[in-house]
């Protein structure tokens, strides 16, 4: 007859491995490392330690209405309260502000001004102004750092926030309610089939969202122009 375990001794034997698995977990955190990947698998090199600090520059896009406004304030406030703690891999802050116009905050929070979409563009949707913002700000704008936060104005810093970046691998948080799969004849058109099934496209939206500023591609595979005196201006850092 086969021999039958105690449930108590199961059940011990899980406890203490659970006690286990929490005393070595601080240490293995203090290190920078993680145990489980995260929605979406990354790749293996991205789970060593990061060697040196890799700032994020902290933008959101915003309106000049009084909601956009005490919204925004909140953001900043919390956004000061955490960048400097330990951990924290936030950089400078800047508030894109897609009206045209400076408004009252401008002394406030650092702020860039933008102009909005031509009139009757957005289809009574204000937030597709928020792509066309961000690409004004980065064709114009001086940015130091080389990741940006793409964040929206009522997101609240609870904690220092490193940057969770790996070189070219952004990160994003993963919304529930967007379903690809039921918009998948529109995907298509962006997404055709040889490029996979439609569940392979991760359910975010544009923020949160971490991603480098890459000052140019350093590959040309699947490329159609080559703007090569680009590089006779700029280096790796972007600058002159």
């Amino acid at each position: 007859m086969a021999r039958v375990i105690p449930l108590m001794v199961v059940l011990l034997s899980m406890v203490v491995l659970y006690n286990f698995i929490m005393a070595i977990s601080p240490s293995l955190e203090d290190k920078n490392q993680l145990l489980i990947d995260p929605v979406i698998g990354m790749p293996g090199r991205a789970k060593k330690q990061k060697n040196e600090m890799s700032r994020f520059h902290v933008a959101l896009t915003a309106t000049e209405t009084p909601y956009s406004k005490w919204q925004c304030r909140i953001m900043y406030y919390w956004y000061k309260k955490k960048k400097d703690l330990p951990g924290s891999e936030m950089g400078k802050f800047t508030r894109i502000l897609h009206s045209g116009k400076p408004d009252n905050l401008m002394d406030e929070m650092p702020t860039f001004v933008v102009d909005p979409l031509p009139t009757g563009l957005d289809r009574g949707y204000v937030v597709l102004n928020r792509p066309w913002a961000f690409v004004q700000w980065l064709d114009t704008a001086t940015i130091e750092e080389e990741y940006i936060l793409m964040a929206e104005p009522d997101h609240i810093f609870l904690s220092p926030l490193p940057n969770l970046v790996y070189d070219r691998y952004p990160v994003a948080f993963p919304f529930s309610y967007i379903k690809p799969i039921k918009n998948k004849k529109i995907i298509r058109k962006f997404f055709p089939e040889e490029m996979g099934p439609v569940t392979n496209i991760d359910p975010i939206g544009n923020s949160p969202v971490i991603i480098k500023k890459p000052p140019w591609d350093l590959e040309t595979a699947n490329k159609f122009i080559l703007h090569y005196t680009y590089g006779c201006d700029y280096n790796l850092k972007d600058c002159l």
